[in-house]
Formats: structure tokens, C-alpha cells, sequence
């Protein structure tokens, strides 16, 4: 699809979608956040302050798009988190809905449904992982929250046996065979 602008010129067709994404708490702090365009909030100072300035714009809000700053943001909360995903002015809303669906089911599965600020920071590994997973850059790679958790899902070995499920300890048993028939 090639997108016009208002003087009638097109727009070159991209696969970098996404300017950023971010999960703030309900005080507007950051948690996590990644930007993939450098002529975007080039500085860590402009991407709080925009941060700080969307959080004021969204977070009594019961929409779930917004556009600020020559950005479309799409948003969505839960409990004590905000989760957002940016794109151009020009960018399709749905895509980037999209995007922050995966972003969000990803961060629900791997949380164990319990999506809270203190939960996601005693696994902000496992989220920051995610984030890779979904998005590199700008471009899309992966939509369907089973595969991202499943790549993004720390290894079976961090996890104590007693809370593994047998699959994880199949699996981890597979690893360490092949890693022993590779020596």
C-alpha cells in the first residue's frame, strides 16, 4: 500500500513501522522503553519528556490512539501499567494496534496473567526479550504472542525443577544431550 500526503506526493513504501515502544507505571515513569528512529526523540531528555507529556494526554483517557507530536501512539492500560506503541503520522493504525496486541498478550503470558509493575519488574528480563522479539529496529518480526514468549521465555535451566513443566524438562534434558553429543 503507498500512502499520499496532503500535497498529493507518495509516500516510498517501509518496513520500519514502528518509531518506538514503550510501558510506563501509573505515575508516567518509564519502565521500559526502545526507540528505533534516531531523527525521532534523538535524546534520552526528549524521550522523557514526550513520555511524560503522552501519559498526561492518555492516562484518563478512554480512547486507545492518539496522535502527538507528528507520532500516532496507540495505548492501552492495565491495572498499574501503560503500554504504548508508536508510529508516523502516516503509519496505519491497525498495524501499529497490532503490534501493541503482541506486545501486550506477550507481556500477559509471560507474567502469568498477573500484568502489575511489580510482577513485570521481576521478570523484566523476560520483557526486554519480548520487546527484541516483536520489533528490531523498526521493522515487525513476529505478531503472535505463543512464538515471542517462547523464544523470549528464559531458558528451563533458570527455572527452579520443581516449577518446570515436563515439557521444560524434556526439553532442557534434549539441550543438554545435544550439547554433550557436540564436545
Amino acid at each position: 500500500m503507498v500512502h499520499t500526503n496532503l500535497e498529493g506526493s507518495l509516500f516510498e513504501p517501509t518496513l520500519y513501522i514502528v518509531k518506538g515502544m514503550c510501558i510506563l507505571d501509573n505515575e508516567g515513569n518509564r519502565i521500559l522503553a526502545k526507540y528505533y528512529d534516531k531523527d525521532i526523540l534523538p535524546t534520552p531528555k526528549e524521550q522523557k519528556a514526550f513520555e511524560k507529556n503522552l501519559f498526561n494526554k492518555t492516562h484518563r483517557a478512554n480512547a486507545e490512539i492518539i496522535m502527538l507530536d507528528g507520532l500516532t501512539c496507540v495505548y492501552k492500560s492495565n491495572v498499574d501499567l501503560f503500554f504504548y506503541v508508536m508510529g508516523s503520522s502516516h503509519e496505519n493504525e491497525l498495524l501499529l494496534q497490532s503490534v501493541l496486541n503482541s506486545l501486550y498478550e506477550s507481556v500477559s503470558i509471560l507474567l502469568r496473567r498477573n500484568v502489575e509493575k511489580r510482577v513485570l519488574m521481576d521478570n523484566l528480563d523476560s520483557v526486554m526479550l519480548a520487546f527484541d522479539e516483536i520489533c528490531d529496529g523498526g521493522v515487525i518480526l513476529d505478531s503472535d504472542p505463543g512464538s515471542i514468549v517462547g523464544r523470549a521465555a528464559l531458558r528451563g535451566e533458570d527455572v527452579p525443577l520443581g516449577e518446570q513443566t515436563v515439557v521444560q524438562v524434556l526439553q532442557s534434558a534434549r539441550e543438554q544431550l545435544k550439547w554433550s553429543l557436540l564436545k
